[in-house]
C-alpha cells in the first residue's frame, strides 16, 4: 500500500525484453538515499503502478513489467529519460499524508487542460468510461501515482488544482494536453459501487 504522496523522481535509463520480448524490464536511476533499507522483492509505486524490484543498486532499481501491465497502463509508452515519480510502501507507523492507495492502476486517462487559478493551476483529466462513475467532487484520486482532490466532476471529465510544490517535486508539472496519465480510484468508491450493485 501507498498514499499517494511522491517521496522522489526518478529517471528511466533503460528498458529491455526480457522472456520472448513481450514482458520489459526497466532500470530507474534514483538518488541513493531514495533506496535506502530497500530489501530486493520491495514494492516500488513507479507513477502510480505497484512494481516489484528485482535488481537493487547503489543508483539504481530494476523492476519487471509484465505485458498486460504494459498494455493497461502508461507503461508501454515509456522511453529512456522519462521522469518517475516514485512512492517505497507504507510501514506500519509511517504517516498516512495522501490517501490510500493500491498501485493497482484503473484505466488510463487523458490531460485536457491546465489553467492558471491564482496560485496554483486547474487541471482537467479525461477518465476512461469504465472508471468515470467512481470519481466524486472532493472524492481522492491518484494520479500518475500522486494523491490529489477531485474539484469538480463533467462527466469523464473531472479537474483538480495542483500547487506549486506538487508541480516542482512531481510529474505533474511537466504534462501537456493528450498525454496519457496512470489512473487509480479511491478504493472506498469501489468497494461502495459493489456494495450498491450487490443490493439491487
Amino acid at each position: 500500500m501507498f498514499t499517494g504522496i511522491v517521496s522522489a523522481l526518478g529517471t528511466l535509463r533503460e528498458v529491455q525484453p526480457i522472456g520472448e520480448g513481450q514482458d520489459m524490464r526497466l532500470l530507474v536511476g534514483v538518488a541513493p538515499d531514495f533506496l535506502k533499507g530497500a530489501e530486493l522483492g520491495c514494492s516500488i509505486a513507479c507513477s502510480g503502478v505497484c512494481l516489484t524490484a528485482v535488481e537493487l543498486h547503489a543508483d539504481a532499481f530494476a523492476v519487471d513489467a509484465s505485458a498486460e501491465t504494459l498494455s493497461k497502463t502508461t507503461l508501454g509508452g515509456w522511453r529512456p529519460g522519462g521522469r518517475i515519480n516514485l512512492e517505497r510502501a507504507l510501514k506500519l507507523g509511517d504517516e498516512l499524508g495522501g490517501h490510500l492507495v493500491s498501485g493497482h492502476v484503473d484505466g488510463v486517462g487523458e490531460v485536457l487542460s491546465a489553467t492558471p487559478e491564482n496560485a496554483s493551476v486547474r487541471w482537467r483529466f479525461r477518465a476512461p468510461e469504465a472508471i468515470a462513475g467512481f470519481i466524486a467532487s472532493k472524492g481522492s484520486i491518484a494520479v500518475d501515482g500522486v494523491s490529489l482532490t477531485v474539484n469538480e466532476v463533467d462527466g469523464r471529465e473531472f479537474g483538480v488544482n495542483i500547487i506549486p510544490h506538487t508541480a516542482a517535486h512531481t510529474t505533474i508539472g511537466t504534462l501537456q494536453p493528450g498525454d496519457a496519465v496512470n489512473l487509480e480510484i479511491d478504493t472506498l468508491a469501489r468497494y461502495v459501487a459493489r456494495l450498491l450493485e450487490f443490493r439491487r
